[in-house]
């Protein structure tokens, strides 16, 4: 039976809003990011990034059920803590170098990337995680859209759609993942409470209530990421002069971000039965349309040119 009422309401329009600010904080990092040549990939034109990308993934997943079946939380803690802290760092210190504090940047951003991991172990409650996971994953999704341009971007989401369909339908790798590293106290995903007074924190690590009902609603770190990646790339690489743009964000950045916002809506028509779907094949495939849509309507083709 669905969960639907005015509370599920409230909380999908959290998670609209979570993903919107991601997008939009990933733009407003693009100057400060490519000041400071952070960058995943030398050359962004080749599609072999894509599969790059795809591989250093299913690497890292191995190693995470590995350690989950061997039952090293503490490792898995430490390997998460250390990631998500690498990522803060950069983000920090390329906002402080823009505003030249010079070397003082570097250690700004190491105080605020253990500062922030510290915090989400001794307090990991919901809105704590929510606020690091956001700047994680605009810092995550900044890093890669300057680097990726968009045919290897498009490539990279499409891969990443029939990934996430086959780990949560078929081998269903990703539900033992999620469920190995949900304790950890780590922003890899994102929660919105459905009922009042909900903590993540005296649940017990979980996104039920006391008394077994859904307390909170969940998304994946990666489902707000990867859509962001394209809204990031359609910004560096499909905007430019003569492109129509609003409030300084090109109008095939602004489709892919919108279109997002509609995948996660569709999304979670089949999430309010309670069981555990496959984010990206709706995100994702929402997230391209709308870039195409408003490359059609602006006119532009120019990152075809290969």
């Amino acid at each position: 039976m669905s969960e639907f009422n005015l509370r599920s309401a409230a909380s999908y329009a959290g998670l609209i809003l979570m993903m919107a600010v991601t997008s939009l904080l990933a733009i407003l990092l693009i100057g400060p990011v490519k000041a400071a040549g952070l960058g995943a990939f030398e050359d962004p034109d080749s599609i072999l990034n894509a599969f790059l990308f795809i591989f250093a993934m299913l690497v890292i997943t191995a190693v995470l059920l590995i350690l989950i079946k061997w039952k090293a939380q503490q490792v898995i803690s430490v390997i998460i803590g250390f990631s998500l802290a690498a990522v803060i760092y950069y983000v920090v210190m390329a906002l402080l170098h823009q505003a030249g504090l010079g070397v003082l940047a570097d250690a700004g951003g190491v105080i605020c990337g253990f500062g922030v991991i510290a915090l989400l172990w001794f307090y990991p409650e919901w809105y704590v995680i929510n606020t690091a996971g956001i700047l994680v994953a605009a810092g995550c999704a900044v890093i890669f859209g300057v680097s990726l341009s968009l045919l290897p971007v498009l490539v990279l989401l499409v891969l990443l759609m029939v990934y996430d369909f086959i780990a949560v339908k078929r081998s269903k790798h990703m539900l033992t993942l999620a469920d190995g590293v949900l304790r950890q106290k780590m922003p890899i995903m994102f929660l919105v409470p459905k009922t009042k007074g909900y903590s993540y924190r005296k649940s017990g690590f979980s996104i039920r209530n006391e008394k077994g009902e859904r307390g909170a609603y969940m998304i994946g770190m990666g489902d707000v990421i990867m859509p962001a990646i394209l809204v990031v790339s359609a910004q560096v690489f499909a905007g430019g002069e003569g492109v129509m743009s609003v409030f300084g964000i090109y109008l095939p950045a602004l489709g892919a971000l919108i279109g997002g916002i509609v995948g996660l809506l569709i999304l979670m028509i089949p999430v309010n039965t309670g069981k555990p779907q496959p984010g990206l094949p709706l995100i994702n495939g929402c997230a391209i349309i709308g870039f195409f849509l408003c490359c059609l309507i602006a006119g532009s083709w120019d990152w075809l040119v290969w």
